[in-house]
Formats: C-alpha cells, sequence, structure tokens
C-alpha cells in the first residue's frame, strides 16, 4: 500500500500530497476572498505542505497564506523560495542569488509569513552568474543562525545536485514533472537513492490527444477524473514524490485531494507507464 506520509530531511512529517499556493490571487476584493477560503480548506483537508515563493507577487502570497492559516496547526509546513528578483526585463523577474540578496528575501519572509524560522527554504534557481559555494553558502550561514531549518533547490540537474550535496545536506528538490513530462527523471532517481524530498511542480500538465485519451479512459475504468489519476500515478510512482497541485477553487482543490484514495492496480500503472514510452 502506498504511503501518504513522507519525512523531508529524515524528521519533519508531511502528508505527501500537499498544496501549491502559486495560482491563489492575492489582490483585495472577492478573489482574495476565495484565495484565503481555498488555503484553509486545504488545511482541513489534512494538507501539511503548502508551498510558496518570494516570486509569487513578490511577497504577497506568502502574506495571504499567513492572513489564512496563522497561527499555523500543528505540524504544518509552509515552505518558500527565494533567489529570483524583479526585473525591468520583459519578463519581469531575474535570477538573483546573491548572499545579500537572498538573506533579504529570507527575512521578508520571515516577517511575511509571521514565523522565527522557515522550516524548508528552498533555493528558487540556481544563478549561474553568483558561484554555487556563496549561493548555498548564505542559506547554510542562515541555517546555522536558526533562520531556516532545512534546505532544498529547484530546476536542478543531476550534477548540480551532486554539486550542492558536497556544499549543504539538501532536504528536498522542485522540479517540474508528471505523468507526460518525465524530462527530470534521472534527478528522481537520485533524489529516491539519497532519501530526498521530491517536489514535482506542474505535475498534472496538459497532455497530448493520445495520452489524454489513455489518460481518460483509465479514469473511466476508476470512476475517477484525469486529474486524480494523474496525481495517484506520481504517489505511486516513488515514495518520495511530493506533488504539490494548485488551484483557486475549492471544487478543484477537493477533487484533487481525492487522489489520495484513487488505488491504481498494476494493469493501471503498466498502462500510464507506457505513456512516456
Amino acid at each position: 500500500m502506498t504511503s501518504t506520509m513522507f519525512r523531508i530531511g529524515g524528521d519533519l512529517e508531511v502528508q505527501r500530497l500537499g498544496f501549491g499556493a502559486m495560482r491563489l490571487p492575492t489582490e483585495q476584493g472577492p478573489a482574495r476572498e476565495a484565495s484565503l477560503a481555498v488555503a484553509r480548506r486545504a488545511v482541513e483537508l489534512g494538507v501539511t505542505l503548502i508551498d510558496t515563493a518570494h516570486m509569487y507577487g513578490w511577497g504577497a502570497n506568502e502574506e495571504l497564506l499567513a492572513e489564512a492559516l496563522y497561527p499555523y496547526a500543528e505540524g504544518l509546513l509552509v515552505t518558500t523560495k527565494v533567489g529570483v528578483a524583479r526585473s525591468d526585463s520583459s519578463a519581469g523577474w531575474k535570477l538573483d542569488a546573491r548572499p545579500d540578496v537572498l538573506r533579504g528575501q529570507v527575512e521578508h519572509a520571515l516577517r511575511r509569513l509571521r514565523v522565527e524560522r522557515i522550516e524548508l527554504l528552498q533555493l528558487h534557481r540556481i544563478d549561474p552568474e553568483v558561484d554555487l559555494a556563496d549561493q548555498l553558502g548564505a542559506l547554510r550561514e542562515l541555517r546555522t543562525e536558526g533562520k531556516v531549518g532545512r534546505i532544498g533547490l529547484s530546476e536542478v540537474t543531476v550534477t548540480e545536485l551532486k554539486q550542492a550535496r558536497e556544499i549543504i545536506d539538501v532536504a528536498s528538490v522542485q522540479n517540474r514533472y508528471s505523468l507526460l513530462d518525465r524530462e527530470h527523471e534521472p534527478v528522481l532517481a537520485a533524489c529516491e537513492a539519497a532519501g530526498i524530498a521530491f517536489l514535482p511542480w506542474r505535475p498534472v500538465a496538459a497532455a497530448a490527444s493520445d495520452a489524454s485519451a489513455e489518460i481518460a479512459a483509465v479514469a473511466a475504468d476508476l470512476g475517477a477524473t484525469p486529474a486524480q489519476v494523474s496525481l495517484a500515478w506520481l504517489l505511486h510512482r516513488s515514495p518520495v514524490v511530493l506533488p504539490i497541485p494548485g488551484t483557486a477553487r475549492i471544487a478543484h482543490l477537493e477533487e484533487n485531494l481525492a487522489a489520495n484514495h484513487l488505488h491504481l492496480n498494476q494493469t493501471h500503472l503498466d498502462r500510464l507507464d507506457r505513456l512516456a514510452e
């Protein structure tokens, strides 16, 4: 039977199916009220891992989660990411993992989330313009100071993960990965071998027509939705996988979390695994 729990860093226990807060609107008005309700409902339904980032509204997403959930329920982990800053570029952002920038973003996150320590802090991207030892060294210093509990990475290769582990203890990796997007399969394998939590973002990817039909057929056989099948497959894929699907609607949230109770038999798994061939 697939375990629903995982210990990040070997000691921080969470429910494996979490929630990604990126899609929650933060502007004042009805949309914000709906976002608060979604975050609260996620916790009511047993979610203990919520993912946000400095980049999501440049701190507004962190403030939203604090407004919705503070004081936090016992065992609730709100993890955030740093290392991306505003820019005048067409994208509106740039990588910036200079030590002083990372420290500043962590200090802001502590204030916005209303905590004295971020139990899991993730580097949003490795900045190629800054020495890796300087980036990770800054996060290690913050951990030594007690402001960070565990350090994770995002969008890394196997080589980058190996290099990082020579500098710090890596508790988690957050890469894009789904039933139909397995580019980072080698990274997942490396995480599984090392017992590192693997948080796939965009865990329910848009499918090509043939693949969509195959997933829909499995869903119909189980009386489920394609999204539920995709999430259930991730939970079966490896015990270190912690999907973080996001939504701004309570109905969609409840649908996603119901994947926790969906059983895929070996025939279903074999059928879904072949989609990557």
